[in-house]
């Protein structure tokens, strides 16, 4: 009998989704960081995430860093595909001995991170858990994007140059806990230099490439010496670490895009790290995986 170790997180993902009924309203289902429902005028964009302790973030760990986490991680999902921030629903799942004050502190770090980014909590729920069992935090949410604004993972097409954001590597110094969704970058992107492609990079460049090439129907080429290295970590750690949330995508207008980027992001760095290729290129093994084998 298979186990979920044996499906792996992608394979156990598409045997739940295989035989899911869809609707005319549904333009983006599972497989993409978000959900997009059609509507009249603005694209719905929906997004469900969570956090356990002792997976996302350490059981000792600041509230306030994993409440700003747990919203960023979803926030992250609505830049992913050119969208904006709306409503949000809060799920919190807590040993009835948690003290009230990590509770309130885990809402503080949540609301900053909504006042800062954008985003209302418009209800949720609380419920207990068993003596010993890891906190969780859910998040439901809804957010909107323009329809000529919307990018999904599936429209990168062959000598389309690969981009990331930021750098790679090194999330558990508390870049993990502490880094900043790339909403601005996203949204300008979609308005001046319009992505083929693209997905946020939450389990590490040799899991999510792979993942965006498939849905694309295309293969890569990577240039390993352009990757951009968090200082004091490896490519290795670049490839495989995960919960960067830098963005990652592809587009044509190479030229014209790095040169536009450093005036309105000059502190972030853009890079080119490959080009998509119509024949299967390089092959990456390695990033984040649930429910896979740990080092």
């Amino acid at each position: 009998m298979k186990t979920i170790a044996d499906l792996g997180e992608d394979g156990l993902i598409t045997r739940l989704c295989q035989d899911l009924a869809t609707s005319p309203h549904v333009l983006v289902g599972p497989g993409d960081d978000c959900a997009v429902i059609d509507s009249p005028d603005l694209l719905t964009l929906l997004k469900t995430d969570a956090v356990v302790s002792g997976v996302h973030f350490r059981p000792d760990e600041d509230a306030r860093r994993v409440g700003w986490k747990s919203i960023a991680r979803v926030l992250s999902d609505f830049a992913a595909m050119g969208g904006q921030p709306g409503e949000f629903m809060i799920t919190i799942a807590l040993e009835k001995s948690t003290p009230a004050s990590w509770v309130t502190d885990l809402y503080s770090g949540i609301t900053k991170c909504l006042h800062q980014y954008g985003g209302v909590i418009v209800g949720g729920e609380t419920t207990s858990l068993p003596t010993g069992a890891p906190a969780l935090v859910s998040i439901s949410a809804r957010g909107t994007v323009a329809r000529d604004h919307l990018v999904t993972r599936s429209g990168g097409k062959p000598g389309e140059g690969i981009f990331v954001t930021g750098s790679l590597g090194g999330s558990i110094t508390g870049k993990h806990l502490d880094f900043s969704p790339r909403l601005p970058e996203a949204r300008w992107l979609c308005e001046n230099f319009k992505p083929t492609a693209m997905m946020d990079l939450s389990d590490g460049l040799a899991k999510d490439l792979p993942r965006l090439c498939k849905m694309s129907q295309v293969g890569f080429q990577l240039q390993p010496d352009q990757i951009p290295l968090t200082p004091g970590f490896s490519l290795e750690a670049a490839l495989n670490d995960g919960e960067d949330y830098e963005l990652l995508f592809t587009s044509s207008r190479e030229n014209l895009l790095l040169q536009a980027w450093p005036d309105f992001f000059p502190s972030l760095p853009l890079t080119k790290i490959g080009t998509l290729t119509s024949d299967p290129g390089d092959q990456l093994d390695g990033g984040w995986d649930h429910f896979g084998e740990r080092p």
